[in-house]
């Protein structure tokens, strides 16, 4: 049995895609005989004719991930998309280096290693990039012979 009309007419009476229409199959001959838009309203609200819900994305994993980010987990690096920075900002990463370093430098000073005046030349060379790290840092001491108290 065709029932493509009275479909069309469903969709038209619902404001819904012919693919959303739903016919009861018990009431096919009554749906069949239908051949107007009142006709087709009264099988709507007998429940003959339905509409099917719509179909979307499930939305439940993104609710999961956004509570999870929410409580601060799945927000390390592995996670992170981009460039260098998007992993660690400019900051974080200046402070990873330069942590070491004046750690580095009080020790040498408080040893005797070098001088208060070397040490204080030392920081600001440091504060000013001009060391990548404490390695060196620490051959730029022993190239320069500053070692040793002056």
């Amino acid at each position: 049995m065709k029932l493509t009309t009275q479909k069309r007419l469903a969709s038209t009476v619902m404001k819904v895609g012919t693919s959303r229409v739903w016919i009861d199959p018990e009431f096919q001959d009554e749906v069949s005989l239908a051949i107007t838009k009142d006709d087709i309203r009264r099988l709507v609200d007998e429940g003959a004719i339905q509409q099917k819900q719509k179909i979307g994305v499930s939305r439940g994993r993104a609710r999961h991930v956004m509570k999870q980010k929410r409580k601060g987990q799945m927000k390390g690096p592995g996670h992170k998309k981009g460039k260098a920075t998007a992993k660690l900002s400019k900051k974080e990463r200046w402070m990873h280096k330069i942590r070491p370093m004046r750690r580095e430098l009080k020790r040498l000073r408080d040893d005797g290693t070098i001088s208060r005046k070397v040490y204080r030349d030392l920081y600001l060379k440091a504060k000013g990039n001009a060391f990548r790290n404490t390695a060196h840092l620490k051959t730029y001491i022993t190239e320069q012979k500053l070692g040793g108290k002056k």
